[in-house]
C-alpha cells in the first residue's frame, strides 16, 4: 500500500496531512505558503519525492446544503493541477466543518492566536484524512446532482 496526502486547499495557505502506510492513522505534515505555480510545485514534488503517496486527498469546501460553489471549484482546480504534477490519483472529500473543528482544539489547547495559525490548517487536513480513513477511503464520490450542483449552475 502507499500513503495518502491530505490537503486543505487555501488561496494563501495549503494544510498538509499524510497517512501510516497501511492507512489507518493521519498525521499533520505542513503548511505550505503558496507563492506562483513554479515554487509551489518544486515544493510537492520534494514532497512527493519523500513520501511513498498513491492517493491525494483533496478538501472540498461544500455549503451547508451540499452544493459547491466557488471555492469548491478552486479545490478542484488545484486538486487537478497537482495530479497532473505528481502523476497520482486525486479523490475529493467533504472538508466542512474541518477548519472550525481544528480552530477549537487548537483554542481549547490554549495556543496563541498565532501558533493557531501556523497549525490550524494542516490539522483540518489531518482531521479531513481520519473522517477518509475512518470511513473505509469510500472511492466513490457523489454525483454533482446528488450535491446539488448541476452543470453550469452557480455555486
Amino acid at each position: 500500500m502507499s500513503k495518502i496526502l491530505a490537503i486543505d486547499p487555501g488561496r494563501v495557505r495549503v494544510g498538509l496531512a499524510i497517512s501510516d502506510i497501511e492507512r489507518k492513522f493521519s498525521f499533520p505534515l505542513e503548511t505550505v505558503t503558496r507563492r506562483d505555480p513554479v515554487k509551489d510545485a518544486a515544493r510537492f514534488r520534494a514532497i512527493f519525492a519523500e513520501e511513498s503517496i498513491g492517493l491525494l486527498l483533496v478538501g472540498l469546501p461544500l455549503h451547508n446544503d451540499g452544493r459547491e460553489g466557488d471555492s469548491a471549484r478552486e479545490a478542484r482546480a488545484f486538486g487537478d493541477w497537482l495530479a497532473a504534477l505528481v502523476g497520482v490519483p486525486v479523490r475529493y472529500y467533504d472538508e466542512r466543518f474541518t477548519t472550525v473543528e481544528a480552530e477549537s482544539i487548537l483554542r481549547n489547547a490554549g495556543l496563541s492566536h498565532q501558533k493557531r495559525k501556523e497549525r490550524r490548517d494542516q490539522l483540518a487536513a489531518q482531521i479531513l484524512l481520519q473522517t477518509f480513513l475512518d470511513a473505509g477511503c469510500p472511492m466513490e464520490e457523489p454525483s454533482r446532482e446528488e450535491t446539488g450542483q448541476l452543470d453550469g449552475e452557480a455555486g
